[in-house]
């Protein structure tokens, strides 16, 4: 059937060819209601995206035409759900995904291991995180972000795009809006790396600081006219906030996290016992005898682990103790006390009256090392608490911000676009 049998009065419709504007936007959205409230197949839905993308010389309009429908075309994609919103957590040490309506369903190593000859990737996640240190040369195990930002934007292109299509495989029939948490010290350049490196999977790309995604995560008043403090410790960054009605008062992001902690532990080991771990055995040993406030008991903990011994060359094994780990973490940990002492310092006065009340919440990786809230309570005299989840709170809170987007909205970074087109 010829579309100038459907609208046979209209002056824009000529035989046998498409629509013009605007009846071509009326025709389109109609089709789309049409096969959205009467439930036929994805096939038919599918067909009026196609339509769309065929339109002869769309992007050819001008702007204040172009801006419009576009404008549309992502009210009604947003509006009928073709596809799920997807939050993600994009860490230093690990990448978190929340789909809109199922919660957390991914959480993998940010690593990706890349063919050097074909440049195409191998493996993405925990596979790829199992041949760090031990490919051949025509491979390379990398981690595309390093300190929170993108270092390797191929890489993180293509991890992004894998771990998207890994968790929106047959859930829509466009791509999926994306929220991504990133630190707060970030320069202009490296948000727009990260959005572009977004945009290889999805079709519109937000971006909120992390500190405010995990107060959000951890179910802090942040919209509130009430003072909060965040704590986010991460892989490469530890973020630092002080939040109010929906928005960060100061803060601070400082490049010492969890990978720093890694280093020193190895390091620590390098100097006192001649041995050279691995990434991978440094983080183990942080995690199984790590801490960072002295515990009489724990103290006395012990882990043994091997190495390669420098002056043999050989392999070999040492026994080490909780307490000597503590003190290898302690000038790392320092680094980070100091951070928040520093905004602790400039928080004005009614806002630091409701820390004092409420504490100082930590989230992120980070969170778990024994006793870290200890030591913060002991150093600035504020109880902290550790959020419930405190590896999910970032995500968790993208996700919130997609399920609740018209009250949350301004806590993120629009892509320019949009804004435009919601300004015009």
């Amino acid at each position: 059937m010829k579309l100038a049998t459907i609208l046979p009065d209209s002056k824009y419709l000529t035989s046998g060819s498409l629509p013009a504007l605007p009846t071509r936007l009326i025709v389109l959205i109609s089709i789309i209601f049409f096969f959205y409230t009467t439930h036929i197949s994805r096939f038919c839905s599918k067909f009026c995206v196609l339509f769309i993308t065929k339109l002869k010389n769309y992007e050819s309009l001008p702007k204040n035409r172009y801006i419009i429908c576009k404008r549309i075309l992502i009210v009604i994609f947003n509006r009928f759900k073709f596809s799920r919103d997807i939050g993600i957590d994009l860490g230093t040490a690990n990448t978190l995904i929340h789909v809109s309506g199922k919660g957390v369903v991914l959480q993998e190593p940010s690593v990706v291991a890349m063919d050097l000859e074909e440049g195409i990737p191998l493996a993405v996640g925990k596979e790829a995180k199992l041949m760090l240190g031990r490919t051949p040369g025509n491979i390379r195990a990398v981690r595309p972000l390093r300190d929170g930002v993108i270092a390797d934007f191929d890489a993180a292109e293509q991890m992004i795009k894998t771990f998207i299509q890994k968790c929106n495989e047959g859930k829509g029939i466009v791509a999926p809006r994306i929220v991504i948490g990133i630190p707060s010290g970030v320069t202009s350049v490296e948000r727009r790396a990260v959005r572009e490196a977004g945009l290889a999977g999805a079709r519109e790309v937000h971006l909120i600081d992390e500190p405010v995604a995990a107060a959000i995560g951890a179910s802090l008043p942040v919209t509130e006219p009430i003072g909060t403090m965040i704590v986010d410790i991460g892989g490469g960054t530890t973020e630092v906030a002080v939040l109010s009605l929906g928005g960060t008062v100061l803060s601070e992001s400082v490049r010492i996290a969890g990978d720093e902690i890694n280093e020193s532990i190895a390091l620590y080991l390098k100097k006192v016992h001649n041995l050279v771990v691995g990434e991978r055995t440094a983080e183990d040993i942080k995690i199984k005898i790590g801490s960072a406030f002295p515990d009489d008991d724990f103290d006395k903990t012990t882990l043994e682990v091997r190495g390669l011994h420098l002056l043999s060359g050989l392999p070999r094994s040492v026994t080490l103790t909780s307490g000597e780990i503590r003190e290898a973490m302690a000038e790392t940990l320092s680094k980070i006390v100091e951070a928040v002492k520093r905004t602790l310092e400039r928080t004005p006065p009614e806002l630091a009256a409701d820390i004092v009340d409420r504490g100082i919440m930590l989230a992120g990786g980070g969170a778990l090392v024994r006793g870290i809230n200890d030591l913060l309570s002991d150093e600035t005299g504020i109880f902290t608490h550790i959020a419930e989840n405190p590896l999910l709170c970032v995500v968790n809170g993208c996700g919130e911000v997609l399920d609740d987007f018209k009250k949350l909205k301004r806590v993120v970074d629009t892509p320019d676009f949009i804004r435009n087109a919601i300004r015009d």
